[in-house]
């Protein structure tokens, strides 16, 4: 003979189980449509990138992506290609170094060549194009350590001419005299390729002047 209260039990569990299969649900749900946004927005940052902008600062940093493009470009540089390589030196994940590989190569920067054939494994080249971007790794390195965010003491790494050994550094050099320009010398003016936003951009500088507290020390 069943209790009075079986039905009862049998009742809750039913709707204890359906509760939970709707939790359920919704979490994978959620979790579903948490996972389109992500990749929506990724989309969208992406697309609008600096489409229509005329700049070649704008389009080399279009082409080499973000950060990770550039750590990339970095380490191919000083002569790594291949992918496990790439993940020692910069700890970037597996998705965001196949993401940002597959951009270098879209844009013509690297190159992808197999090495081996079974299991299949590729290495990463910089093209012709690529090689382009290789003098703004002492540049960016010499800033870097002028202003002692390297991390280190002292800088990480130095440049040298291969054939005498003597450290490089950058410089601006007046094509009319072979003089070395300082920074505090130098004036950016609109270039032939330039639109009338280039020229109101640029027209700013040359109307305010550099402030005093701005200007740079000379360099020797």
């Amino acid at each position: 003979m069943l209790s009075l209260d079986r039905p009862g039990r049998l009742i809750g569990q039913a709707l204890r189980r359906q509760c939970l299969s709707a939790v359920e649900t919704s979490a994978s749900s959620y979790e579903s449509i948490a996972s389109k946004a992500v990749d929506v927005g990724r989309s969208e940052m992406r697309s609008k990138g600096f489409d229509g902008m005329v700049c070649s600062i704008a389009g080399v940093m279009a082409a080499i992506g973000d950060r990770w493009g550039l750590v990339i470009l970095r380490d191919m540089v000083c002569g790594l290609r291949r992918y496990e390589d790439f993940r020692k030196s910069s700890g970037v994940t597996n998705a965001t170094l196949s993401d940002r590989l597959k951009h270098l190569e879209a844009n013509g920067l690297i190159e992808r060549r197999r090495y081996q054939a079974n299991p299949e494994r590729f290495e990463y080249l910089l093209t012709q194009k690529g090689w382009q971007m290789a003098p703004m790794m002492p540049v960016l390195a010499q800033i870097g350590d002028r202003l002692g965010v390297s991390g280190a003491g002292a800088p990480p790494m130095t440049f040298v001419n291969r054939k005498t050994g003597a450290e490089v550094r950058l410089s601006f050099i007046d094509q009319e005299t072979g003089d070395v320009v300082s920074t505090a010398d130098l004036e950016i003016n609109p270039g032939p390729g330039a639109d009338d936003l280039v020229r109101w951009r640029l027209s700013h500088a040359r109307r305010r002047g550099r402030p005093s507290d701005e200007t740079p020390s000379r360099e020797s």
